[in-house]
């Protein structure tokens, strides 16, 4: 609901408060690639990401999404420009340094949910946690059990992944990649191996709890009625935004 200015009208577009940025990029360029197969995969993209946004990267095979999205993640690192993650300066730091601040700053879903299918929902969603160290075990289980409630799972938090559907999974990713409360979800082809109903599901639960609790949300897909429900859509063409 808008806020209302006195007299009961809405407050010029110009005075209302610019959502925090969680991360910008400028002037990345990536080669992949040696000698004659070197391929100029993305030509100098620029991007920012306020908190609380969904961002939807669409466009052709091969045109740089998912090696921006690697980038943005701080999984690999440009030939040139820059990454800043709540205004720090990121993309030139060591193995080390990009490591703690992925730990940190970005949850990531996948197409595929990547879970330790051995170890239970709760166990899952637990590990980010642990890798980043900063709270007890009581703790750590009290928001994975908050976690796994909020993605409709609470009843199921002791199964083991292979006792969960394909949409399940997801969900139990959704909720891992919430773990360390991110400022930035990244998200690569998140519904791209469900079907039609567990994708709207998938989708309606990782940006609804983004937005509850004021993290940016980018991804990329192919699917155009996904693409529609984000906030921006930024399409992309030869390593390029057009």
């Amino acid at each position: 609901m808008k806020t209302s200015a006195p007299g009961g009208h809405a407050p010029p577009a110009d005075s209302l408060p610019t959502p925090e940025i969680a991360l910008r990029c400028s002037g990345l360029h990536r080669y992949l690639g040696q000698g004659e197969g070197r391929v100029h995969v993305l030509r100098g993209v620029s991007f920012e990401a306020h908190r609380g946004q969904v961002y939807a990267i669409v466009g052709p095979s091969g045109c740089g999404k998912s090696t921006l999205l690697y980038l943005l993640g701080l999984l690999d690192q440009p030939n040139e420009g820059t990454i800043e993650i709540g205004g720090r300066l990121m993309s030139n730091g060591d193995d080390a340094a990009r490591t703690a601040a992925r730990g940190e700053h970005i949850g990531f879903v996948f197409q595929f949910h990547f879970l330790m299918l051995e170890f239970s929902a709760l166990e899952n969603v637990m590990m980010p946690m642990r890798k980043l160290g900063k709270l007890s075990q009581p703790q750590m289980e009290e928001r994975a059990r908050h976690l796994l409630g909020e993605v409709g799972l609470a009843e199921k938090s002791h199964r083991r992944g292979t006792q969960l559907s394909g949409g399940e999974q997801q969900r139990v990713a959704v909720a891992r990649a919430l773990a360390n409360e991110p400022a930035i979800i990244l998200a690569d082809e998140p519904t791209g191996n469900l079907d039609v109903r567990n994708s709207g599901i998938v989708f309606d639960l990782l940006t609804r709890l983004a937005k509850e609790n004021g993290q940016a949300v980018i991804l990329v897909t192919h699917n155009p009625d996904i693409a529609q429900r984000c906030d921006h859509t930024r399409p992309m063409r030869d390593g390029l935004f057009v």
